[in-house]
């Protein structure tokens, strides 16, 4: 079982259009700060990244962003956080804050944070780290994402064990605590017939 330390939040730079987003990246930024439990996100100080780092610092928790320089004007960076890491590039960002971190939560947002929260499932899926990856559903922003996973588990294109390493729930305590007590599998990524050739 991990030991949550910090967790990497992926997170929208726009806040979207209901209120219920905002609250949730409050609530759980106010949850992991009583907790104990750091952050690790995109180093922006507006839309759902911003009100995350903002509602953990005023309530004492540690906040990590990681922003890439091309990306520092357009997303602001946050001046007032606990530290701003400034990197070259996207691919730099995401392997930074994995590094920073024993788990991964996405907040609603659009392209990049699917992106982000795809890539680190896929590192689980593959054994590339050991570490949960959780969507924090609010308002059933998630659903459809879902729906396709559950889609693709049964067309065959993504087997059940691997289905089943999204974690996902509308609650931030409930997911946090479902993200504490997560065991990895230990699934091979194929099954004998699918196995590519040595």
């Amino acid at each position: 079982m991990p030991e949550l330390r910090r967790v990497c939040v992926f997170a929208g730079s726009s806040a979207g259009r209901d209120p219920a987003y905002a609250r949730a990246a409050a609530e759980l930024a106010r949850l992991l700060a009583r907790r104990g439990i750091g952050i690790a996100y995109g180093g922006a100080s507006v839309g759902l990244m911003g009100v995350l780092a903002d509602t953990a610092m005023e309530a004492g928790g540690e906040v990590i962003g990681v922003l890439p320089r091309a990306l520092q004007e357009r997303e602001i960076g946050h001046p007032g956080v606990t530290r701003l890491e400034i990197v070259e590039t996207m691919h730099q960002r995401k392997a930074r804050m994995a590094e920073l971190s024993d788990a991964f939560i996405a907040l609603p947002g659009g392209i990049g944070t699917l992106e982000e929260l795809v890539e680190a499932l896929t590192w689980t899926m593959l054994g590339i780290h050991a570490k949960p990856v959780g969507l924090l559903d609010a308002s059933g922003y998630y659903g459809p994402l879902l729906g396709f996973l559950d889609s693709a588990r049964d067309a065959g294109f993504l087997r059940p064990e691997h289905r089943a390493l999204l974690l996902s729930d509308r609650d931030p305590a409930a997911l946090v605590e479902r993200l504490a007590s997560w065991a990895p599998a230990h699934a091979s990524r194929w099954t004998p017939a699918e196995a590519p050739p040595a």
